[in-house]
């Protein structure tokens, strides 16, 4: 018997290499999981790095739905797959990089284990995840931290602008 299926939600970012051709494969590489399949896209957005000291080129960013079957762990380690795949390496903490994948949400779930915590610690801080996320999810509301129409204006001084 087949399990439900779970609404994921999953930020890409790059700015290394071509974005756009990154995200194009990505996709193609999560609707290829068992039992999966991409039910939304946002628009593709720029922002400037974060939190880095070194000059680094913009990011593209976006956010993608996934209605999924599989659970959050087989689910990131499915991203961190077509990471490596589409030429992701980690040699150091934010980096720039030809693909960044990481898990929102997964349906509701609140998890806190090791390499995994559900929802995503700073994705509220973020404009670069929260924009794209309210274009695709407007009403979507962020477990034990509240419906992301009221976190954005709290961003407002993040530029980030839609392509």
């Amino acid at each position: 018997m087949r399990s439900a299926l779970v609404r994921a939600y999953i930020a890409f970012g790059a700015n290394l290499g071509d974005p756009q051709v990154a995200l194009t494969h990505a996709l193609a590489q999560l609707a290829a999981l068992p039992d999966t399949r991409v039910a939304a896209q946002s628009s593709c957005y720029r922002t400037a790095p974060m939190g880095v000291d070194s000059e680094q080129p913009d990011y593209i960013n976006a956010v993608i739905a996934l209605d999924t079957s599989l659970g959050p762990r087989a689910l990131l380690d499915a991203m961190l797959a077509i990471e490596t795949a589409g030429g992701r390496t980690r040699h150091a903490h934010q980096a720039p990089r030809t693909m960044d994948l990481d898990l929102l949400l997964h349906g509701d779930a609140v998890v806190d284990e090791p390499g995994l915590i559900l929802p995503h610690p700073r994705m509220h801080l973020r404009a670069f995840v929260l924009q794209p996320l309210a274009e695709i999810a407007p009403k979507l509301a962020i477990p034990g931290i509240g419906p992301i129409a009221t976190l954005l204006p709290a961003l407002a001084g993040q530029a980030i602008s839609r392509l």
